[in-house]
């Protein structure tokens, strides 16, 4: 599984204006969100599991750590209910929810010298991106394609969650043996289970912070 660990570091990540009103909503019909893959959701206490059939069965029953699973936790912030806040040490995502609480995630980060810091917003998302590396990347490793379409084995993986004018995003990856590590170019990644899930949750101009 380890030999995968490339293709998944070719990634990038995240961040977002603010939001209005956010209603913490852990319930969703279940439902089709791509015309190639269904991705059903079943409503549980915490959040929802999402099943995206196609991957394989090594990525489906990867054993995260309980610490990188979803889970509502108790998080002090001055930052309003909708923000996304990113702990690039402890590799959490957390999605503030108001009166001290926060739908947790674990994350992939940027590996070293692809650190970074900061606040930003999100100015757009998609289903499935297709994935263009920019010009640094394709310096940096020649042999790695100049544009792939959306899909399974897209590095960007089931959605995208785009950063302003920055090269990052928050996305997700098919490899969930990088989450909890540094293995990115930059860009946060999650599971494509979490990743849905947050990006039903959080609309364009959400507010980002990573720390």
């Amino acid at each position: 599984m380890r030999s995968l660990l490339s293709a998944a570091a070719l990634a990038s990540l995240i961040a977002l204006p603010a939001t209005s009103a956010f209603a913490f909503n852990a319930g969703t019909p279940p439902g089709v969100l791509s015309p190639d893959l269904s991705v059903v959701t079943h409503d549980t206490p915490d959040g929802s599991t999402i099943t995206i059939p196609g991957e394989s069965d090594q990525v489906r029953d990867y054993p995260l750590p309980a610490e990188f699973m979803p889970q509502v936790v108790s998080y002090a912030s001055g930052e309003k209910a909708g923000t996304i806040i990113i702990d690039t040490i402890s590799r959490h995502l957390y999605l503030i929810m108001g009166d001290g609480k926060a739908l947790r995630y674990g994350v992939g980060v940027g590996r070293p010298g692809f650190e970074w810091a900061g606040v930003h917003y999100v100015t757009r998302k998609a289903e499935w991106p297709d994935w263009t590396p920019p010009s640094q990347m394709l310096k940096r490793q020649p042999g790695i394609p100049t544009h792939m379409a959306g899909g399974l084995d897209n590095p960007l993986g089931a959605r995208a969650l785009y950063l302003g004018s920055t090269l990052y995003r928050i996305h997700g990856t098919a490899e969930p043996w990088t989450i909890g590590q540094a293995v990115s170019s930059g860009c946060i990644r999650m599971r494509n289970e979490d990743v849905v899930d947050l990006f039903r949750r959080v609309p364009v101009g959400t507010k980002v912070v990573v720390m």
